[in-house]
C-alpha cells in the first residue's frame, strides 16, 4: 500500500458520522450521541551506510481515539445537551487532591512538631 493513500484514508477516519453517531428514535424523542474525536500521525524515512553495506528504512504511524462527550436529547421541538460524566477523572482528580492535601498537612505538623536533641 502506499502511503499517500494509507493518508488519504486516515482523513475519512474522522468524519461527521464518527463524532455524532447514528440517531436513536424512541417514539417523540431524538437521542443524538455526540463525541470527541482525536486523531494524529507521522511518518519517517531514513537511509545510512557504515563501512560495509547502505541501509535505509521508513515507517508510518497513526493513531485513533474517542471519548463520549453527551448526547443531545430533541423532545418536542426543544434541544437539550447532556454532557458525558467521566467518572475516571472525577476519581483521579480527588486522588490528586488528597496527597496534595497529606503532603501539605504532613509539612504542616513537621513544622510544628517539637525538636528532639
Amino acid at each position: 500500500m502506499d502511503i499517500m493513500e494509507l493518508v488519504e484514508r486516515s482523513k475519512d477516519s474522522a468524519t461527521v458520522k464518527h463524532v455524532f453517531g447514528e440517531p436513536i428514535h424512541h417514539g417523540d424523542v431524538v437521542v443524538v450521541p455526540v463525541a470527541r474525536i482525536a486523531q494524529g500521525g507521522g511518518a519517517g524515512q531514513g537511509q545510512g551506510r557504515n563501512d560495509k553495506e547502505e541501509g535505509g528504512g521508513s515507517g508510518l504511524g497513526f493513531g485513533y481515539g474517542a471519548t463520549p462527550a453527551g448526547v443531545f436529547v430533541i423532545k418536542n421541538g426543544e434541544v437539550k445537551w447532556q454532557p458525558a460524566v467521566d467518572v475516571n477523572r472525577i476519581v483521579l482528580g480527588g486522588q490528586f487532591v488528597a496527597v496534595v492535601l497529606l503532603l501539605t498537612l504532613r509539612a504542616i505538623f513537621k513544622k510544628w512538631r517539637p525538636k528532639r536533641r
